[in-house]
């Protein structure tokens, strides 16, 4: 798992919610970047598709953090940022300067696929019933989620002969 120093076992349902806050804002801060090298390379659908993500990422924080906020207050968090890695964010290596829209939900996918995977583990692991209920409810969020890419990559026309060579520029040797 893309965790480090996480005991599922005894993870209380505070804790559950920012781990949940927290991932959803690593993914969030991942299509940021995404959305601006595509930006860069002037790779504008695929750009308008990860600022779109980011939107989606935020509003599932937001969510997340009410829902701690209204439980739990201003109790401190024991989850950080630190403890996690690549939960729902995209990975890099899938990322390339040129993108086309497909390429870019496929990205998408494959990152709401790894969500899935990481609750679906997670809850299995958990021993506190609200901490298993949430996770769950994660489970179906994600699901959904990849229901909705999938919907959406339905509607794309199949991606052109292009290469991702056809983009690169050749080494060049310098004095």
């Amino acid at each position: 798992m893309p965790t480090r120093k996480v005991d599922f076992a005894t993870l209380s349902l505070r804790d559950a919610l920012d781990l949940a806050v927290l991932i959803e804002e690593e993914a969030r801060d991942r299509y940021e970047e995404l959305t601006h090298q595509m930006e860069l390379h002037h790779t504008h659908d695929a750009a308008r598709f990860f600022r779109y993500m980011v939107g989606n990422e935020e509003k599932h924080r937001v969510a997340l953090a009410e829902r701690r906020a209204k439980l739990f207050g201003e109790e401190p968090r024991a989850v950080t940022r630190e403890m996690i890695f690549d939960v729902e964010a995209p990975d890099y290596d899938e990322v390339r300067a040129y993108m086309t829209p497909r390429t870019a939900l496929t990205t998408a996918l494959h990152s709401e696929e790894k969500a899935w995977s990481f609750f679906t583990q997670a809850a299995a692991q958990v021993g506190h019933a609200e901490v298993k209920k949430l996770f769950e409810e994660l489970v179906a969020e994600e699901l959904e989620h990849q229901q909705l890419v999938k919907k959406e990559l339905a509607k794309l026309p199949a991606d052109d002969e292009l290469r991702q060579e056809d983009f690169e520029d050749p080494p060049v040797a310098h004095d």
